[in-house]
C-alpha cells in the first residue's frame, strides 16, 4: 500500500495544448479515491502519470514517500485495469491472472497459489480452465481484475473498467469492486465519467474539469455544499436548476429575486449562507436541486412560487420526474449537463422530483416551492459558492 501525492503536477503536450494543470493531490494510504469528470477533463492523464504511461511535465509526483517522476513503470509497483479487458484470448483464466507473475519469474508454485487465493476472493473458482470467450463480459472484467488483485501491488488504478457492461451488471460490479478494496485495503485510483459511479464507491471524489481540480471531498459534501457552478451541475442526478437572479431585499430582510419570483432567505438560510445577508444588488445564479422542490398546496401562483406548465413527465414508479417550462420572468440560467456540455441561457424549464403518487399530467399548470435554505446560490461571475 501506499500514499501517492500530486505536487502541483502539469501535463502539456508538445502543441502547448494542457491536460492536467498544476494539480494538488494526495490520496491517503489504503483510501479509495474517485477521479470524475467530463470527457477531456484530465481525469485519466493523471491516471496515467501516476503508472508511469505519460511524462510529467512540471511539479512532483511521489508514491509510497518516493519521486516517481522519471520511474520506469515496472518500476512503481502500480497495477493498472483499463477500460477493455485486454484479455489473451488463447489463455485460460489461470493463465490470463497469473501471466504477470510469470514473466517477473515468480515459481509455479507460488503462482499457481495466488491465482486460487485470488480466483476464489472474485468467485472465479469454476472457470479457471476456460478461455475468455466462454466467459460473460461480467466475468471477464472479474479476470482482469484478478490479473490486478493477484500481484499485490501499492496501489491499483482503474480507468472507467465498468463502461463496457450493462446497467444491472454495472451496478453489480460497483458493489464488488467497492468491497474487494476494503478487504484489500490497497490504494486505490478509479476513474469514470458516470457521476452514479463516483457517489457510491469513492471514500472521497474529486471532481475534475479541464484540467483542473475543481473539488475533492466526500460524496455527501459534493453533494450538499458544491463548491462552484460545474460541481454543481455535474453531481447529481437528474441535475441541478440554475436560475439566473439577484440578492435583493422583501419585507426588510434579504431575498432572491429569480426574475419575478422572490424567495424570501429566512434564519436557516442566512446560517447556511451568512454573506447573503450583505450582497444587496449582486448578480447570483440559484441552484435548486429537482427533490428540494415541492407542489404547492395552496394556491399555486401566490408570491415565492416558481409556476409553469407541465412539459412532460417520467414516471420512475416511486417518483415522477416532472419537466416544468417555467413562466415568464423566471429565466433557468446556463446548465452544466452530465456531460459537461453548456446549455442554452434562454431556457425555461425545471426538473423537479415529485412523489409518484401525485396525479401530475402534461399540459397542467403547477406552482412549485423550495425552502430557502435548501437553495444553493454562487456568484453569477466568479461562479463559486456563495456561503461565510
Amino acid at each position: 500500500m501506499a500514499e501517492i501525492v500530486f505536487d502541483r503536477v502539469t501535463k502539456r503536450y508538445d502543441d502547448g495544448q494542457i491536460a492536467v494543470n498544476a494539480l494538488d493531490l494526495t490520496i491517503a494510504d489504503g483510501e479509495f479515491l474517485v477521479l470524475v469528470g467530463p470527457s477531456g477533463c484530465g481525469k485519466s492523464t493523471a491516471l496515467r502519470m501516476i503508472a508511469g504511461l505519460e511524462e510529467i511535465s512540471d511539479g512532483e509526483l511521489r508514491i509510497d514517500g518516493e519521486l516517481a517522476n522519471d520511474l520506469a513503470p515496472r518500476e512503481r509497483n502500480i497495477a493498472m485495469v483499463f477500460q477493455s479487458y485486454a484479455l489473451y484470448p488463447h489463455l485460460t483464466v489461470a493463465e490470463n491472472i497469473g501471466f504477470g507473475l510469470k514473466v517477473r519469474g515468480a515459481d509455479k508454485a507460488e503462482i499457481d497459489r495466488k491465482v486460487r487465493e485470488t480466483a476464489e476472493l472474485l468467485e472465479l473458482g469454476d472457470y479457471l480452465a476456460r478461455k475468455p470467450g466462454k466467459l460473460s463480459g461480467g466475468q471477464r472484467q472479474r479476470v482482469a481484475m484478478g490479473r490486478a488483485l493477484v500481484r499485490s501491488p501499492k496501489a491499483y488504478l482503474m480507468d472507467e473498467p465498468l463502461s463496457n457492461l450493462d446497467a444491472r451488471l454495472r451496478g453489480q460490479m460497483r458493489a464488488e469492486i467497492a468491497r474487494l478494496q476494503k478487504m484489500t485495503g490497497v490504494t486505490t485510483i478509479y476513474v469514470t465519467h458516470d457521476q452514479v459511479e463516483a457517489m457510491t464507491m469513492g471514500d472521497r471524489v474529486a471532481v475534475m474539469n479541464k484540467g483542473v481540480l475543481q473539488q475533492l471531498a466526500e460524496p455527501r459534501r459534493l453533494y450538499d455544499a458544491p463548491a462552484n457552478l460545474f460541481v454543481a451541475g455535474f453531481i447529481g442526478s437528474p441535475p441541478m436548476n440554475l436560475l439566473a437572479g439577484t440578492v435583493g431585499s422583501a419585507d426588510g430582510g434579504p431575498a432572491l429575486r429569480l426574475g419575478q419570483v422572490t424567495v424570501p432567505l429566512d434564519a436557516a438560510a442566512l446560517a447556511e449562507r451568512p454573506a447573503l445577508a450583505a450582497s444587496d444588488g449582486r448578480a447570483v445564479v440559484a441552484g435548486i436541486r429537482p427533490e428540494a422542490l415541492q407542489i404547492a398546496e395552496d394556491d399555486p401562483s401566490a408570491p415565492g412560487r416558481l409556476c409553469g406548465r407541465v412539459a412532460f413527465v417520467e414516471d420512475l414508479g416511486a417518483s415522477l420526474l416532472v419537466h416544468v417550462d417555467l413562466d415568464a420572468g423566471a429565466v433557468v440560467a446556463s446548465d452544466v449537463t452530465s456531460e459537461g456540455d453548456e446549455m442554452s441561457s434562454a431556457r425555461t424549464r425545471l426538473r423537479a422530483v415529485l412523489d409518484g403518487t401525485l396525479a401530475v399530467k402534461s399540459g397542467q399548470r403547477i406552482g412549485l416551492t423550495v425552502e430557502a435554505a435548501r437553495v444553493h446560490v454562487f456568484d453569477a461571475k466568479t461562479e463559486a459558492a456563495i456561503r461565510s
